[in-house]
């Protein structure tokens, strides 16, 4: 059998536009499954620059599933960006230190946890994701949108703030893939149901 292998950088002959994304992360706060891929117009490793705002003492996560697509410009902004919404004001007084040190004792800026990507997911070009969303297996985020709240798996959104254009599919085919979750089969059975799961799905019946 001979398949891509989910271990090699850039899977493309002689392209470095396009890498399978584990390959390249050193950030231990960013996993990444199998098959997903990135590219970019310039550089690859511009995407751990494009996760913005996940400093070094940061405690969320960016998790990516398997078979993902994302394209050139996807950003994601972590928690890091979040400032107080509800208090007088919403300036970052304790970072610049001195008498100000102590502004957020006994106070937390806004976490809204890990930022959750599904398997099958693709990202179009310079899409940006916000902290703590939640993006479901098979959903399709238009080039350019501003994800600001979960994403129903087998939705397609856009715009800004990204609403639902449409679902992928019906109710019932929705339920059948996600109980299905091929993308956790082996690759050999991949490979064999490879034409069908390039094909639409059959009936509602399936």
């Amino acid at each position: 059998m001979n398949v891509p292998n989910p271990n090699q950088t850039f899977p493309l002959p002689n392209y470095e536009r396009l890498c399978f994304l584990k390959n390249i992360i050193k950030n231990p706060q960013i996993v990444v499954g199998d098959y997903t891929y990135y590219d970019d117009f310039e550089d690859v490793h511009n995407f751990e620059k494009n996760v913005r705002y996940h400093y070094d003492f940061s405690t969320d996560k960016l998790i990516i599933g398997k078979f993902c697509m994302i394209a050139s410009g996807v950003e994601f902004i972590m928690n890091g960006a979040n400032h107080l919404t509800e208090s007088i004001s919403a300036y970052p007084f304790a970072i610049f230190g001195a008498d100000w040190a102590s502004a957020m004792a006994r106070k937390e800026y806004p976490h809204k946890g890990d930022t959750i990507v599904g398997n099958d997911v693709w990202i179009g070009y310079q899409a940006t994701v916000m902290a703590g969303v939640k993006i479901g297996d098979g959903a399709i985020i238009a080039a350019k949108s501003v994800v600001t709240k979960d994403v129903p798996p087998y939705a397609i959104v856009g715009g800004n703030p990204a609403q639902i254009i449409r679902k992928r599919f019906s109710d019932s085919q929705i339920q059948y893939l996600l109980d299905l979750k091929w993308w956790d089969w082996e690759i050999a059975e991949i490979t064999r149901q490879v034409q069908i799961l390039t094909s639409p799905p059959n009936t509602d019946e399936n």
